[in-house]
């Protein structure tokens, strides 16, 4: 105890005196600090030091011994040390000589320090030297300490982003005070820098199949191009997935996500390291194969790739089979400007798809030129479409034995104002490209349909459906519409598919040809034998008719297989009840044979070709007329 002016002064209540003085001032900078400057913090760094200011004036009022007891002191000091080490935030208080005047609880939990250590008093130097020896900071001590220190003296802030123990991204931002010191605030930023790695990787890589997007390719692209050396090239693939929409339309969306993401594994099992794969949208994916030294190396990746896609894919049940058109363009022979590659790949990739897709092909000059046309040729197809200039014309299918017309097969024809007749081959492709092949198809079967009701009770009609259609959902009401439009009896209608539209997904296919059959028309398989697994939809679907292709007709009578595999077909065909046309007859030499070995009937030139409505009217007239006479 000392006596000064007649009063007695404790040693203990001259330091707590000093102590009151020091946080009150402590808290009054802080407070002109953000106020002479508020648009130098963050909202976050205002409110935090705002609250500590507060906190200080409040510390320093309420330890004064004149105002509170003993009691209620111990009270708010605890209250204050509550409120500050429950901040969020990590908070360091320096003063002018870098020692601490505040350390709360967070600061120490995020980097797993001792409050023996990192208390008021410490220096700076001595709290990162037991960072250092704790794990959490792998500097130098000396040189990071002098580094900010530097920097805050000179008025200005910095920032670190450090890594603290357990992978977890810590921010320190250190803003000095204008009388001297600095206040550090720590904050873990672990998701937020997570969630902005996340915001990043969609900004550059498609969601559904984590390939690189397009953006991401583009910069994969232009770094290649520069990259090229002396002798190499570099080969841009545009592949697309044949039929893809038809997928989606018939199964729906989750399957033909689930059949996207199995394409994309794939492509990535076809690469090497140094390749890139990318979905650019849709079904359309892209490839940049890198240090190629000759075409035949790209070549080569191609039959991989189609190799790879060709088998078939289990999505959520549906076994689905498809397929790939691919465009190639390289570099630099092609061109090095990454906008002229791209679309020289494209427009290979247009005249893959122009030569009946699943194939590929490399650009060549002039391909621009076939894809305007190509173009326009659909303008012109959609405009006659609207004005009517479609024809329908038919191709009898006769009894072998006796060659009465059984049937007629539906064929559409274009005449068009100035090419004449173009052949369905050339517009067949551009309208399963472009949609148009459903509103085609709608048009043949209502329009063959109405045909057939003015035709003999026995002579059905045949009406081909192409892949497309056969995916539309509304195909079954929509051959139900046409026979009631009409009056035409089911059993008059025979409804032609290739294998094309049984291979990609076998049980949606073959519900659809229940549909089908339970409306009462007749179904034939066309094409039979070009495809892989023919023989085993004969097992799996009761076909009314059997259609042999050309390709075994015209080579019947030579010394190969073909007699045998007609032989073969007429025999499975005669033991289901089924029965069997023969496509492409042009001689009578083929027609004996077809007779001897047993098939039912014939379609060719030997008969007739495809004519005219009004042109098969009067054929089928004759016939009944000779048959009249005959009787």
């Amino acid at each position: 105890m000392s006596n000064e002016g007649g009063r007695q002064i404790s040693v203990g209540s001259a330091q707590e005196s000093r102590t009151v003085k020091l946080l009150v001032a402590c808290g009054i900078l802080l407070a002109v600090v953000i106020a002479a400057d508020p648009a130098a913090w963050s909202l976050r760094e205002r409110v935090l030091l705002a609250l500590v200011a507060v906190l200080s004036v409040m510390a320093g009022l309420l330890v004064r011994r004149d105002r509170l007891t003993d009691q209620r002191l111990a009270a708010e000091r605890r209250q204050l040390s509550i409120a500050v080490n429950n901040i969020p935030q990590g908070l360091v208080l320096y003063d002018a000589s870098a020692r601490i005047i505040i350390c709360n609880q967070p600061y120490l939990d995020m980097f797993g320090l001792s409050p023996d250590v990192a208390k008021p008093g410490c220096t700076m130097q001595r709290l990162i030297a037991h960072r250092k020896e704790t794990g959490s900071f792998d500097g130098d001590v000396d040189a990071f300490c002098n580094a900010i220190i530097q920097t805050v003296s000179l008025g200005k802030a910095t920032r670190q982003l450090t890594e603290a123990p357990g992978g977890r991204a810590i921010e320190i931002i250190n803003r000095p005070l204008k009388s001297g010191g600095w206040v550090a605030t720590i904050e873990d930023v672990t998701e937020r820098r997570r969630a902005d790695e996340k915001i990043a990787h969609l900004a550059h890589y498609d969601g559904l199949t984590d390939l690189p997007n397009r953006i991401l390719f583009r910069e994969r692209l232009e770094q290649s191009l520069k990259a090229i050396q002396p002798g190499e090239q570099l080969a841009v693939l545009y592949i697309d997935i044949d039929e893809f929409k038809s997928v989606n339309d018939a199964l729906g969306h989750p399957i033909g996500d689930e059949l996207l993401k199995g394409v994309a594994e794939r492509l990535r099992g076809c690469l090497k390291e140094t390749d890139v794969a990318a979905r650019l949208g849709g079904d359309e994916f892209a490839v940049i194969q890198t240090a190629i030294k000759d075409r035949s190396e790209t070549t080569q990746l191609v039959d991989e790739i189609h190799s790879a896609i060709r088998q078939p894919f289990d999505c959520m049940g549906h076994l689905i089979t498809t397929d790939a058109s691919i465009g190639i363009a390289l570099a630099p022979v092609d061109g090095v400007d990454l906008d002229q590659l791209l679309k020289n790949a494209d427009l290979a990739l247009y005249g893959a798809k122009g030569d009946g897709r699943r194939t590929y092909r490399f650009f060549e000059i002039g391909m621009d030129h076939r894809a305007r046309a190509r173009r326009s040729l659909e303008l012109e197809l959609r405009q006659a479409i609207s004005d009517g200039s479609l024809e329908t014309y038919y191709q009898p299918v006769v009894n072998i034995e006796d060659d009465k017309i059984s049937s007629c097969e539906a064929l559409l024809r274009w005449r068009h104002p100035e090419r004449g007749m173009i052949s369905p081959a050339e517009f067949i492709p551009i309208a399963e490209d472009s949609g148009l092949i459903n509103q085609l198809g709608l048009w043949v079967l209502n329009t063959a349909c109405a045909e057939a009701a003015s035709w003999p009770d026995h002579v059905r009609v045949a009406v081909n459906v192409s892949p497309v259609q056969f995916r539309s959902p509304s195909l079954a009401l929509n051959v139900a519409a046409a026979l009631a439009a009409c009056g035409l009896a089911a059993s008059r209608l025979e409804l032609e598919i290739t294998e094309a539209v049984l291979i990609r997904d076998d049980e949606a296919a073959l519900d659809m040809l229940h549909q089908l059959r339970k409306l009462g028309v007749r179904i034939a398989l066309d094409d039979f034998g070009t495809g892989y697994s023919s023989l085993s939809y004969l097992q799996r679907f009761p076909f009314d008719k059997i259609k042999i292709d050309r390709s075994f007709i015209k080579d019947i009578a030579g010394p190969g297989a073909s007699s045998s595999i007609v032989q073969a077909v007429v025999n499975i065909a005669a033991a289901s009840d089924m029965t069997t046309t023969a496509e492409g007859v042009e001689t009578e030499q083929q027609r004996n044979l077809l007779y001897i070995l047993g098939c039912t009937e014939m379609q060719g030139y030997l008969f007739s070709p495809a004519i005219s409505a009004a042109e098969v009217r009067r054929l089928l007239l004759s016939h009944r007329g000779r048959a009249m006479s005959a009787a």
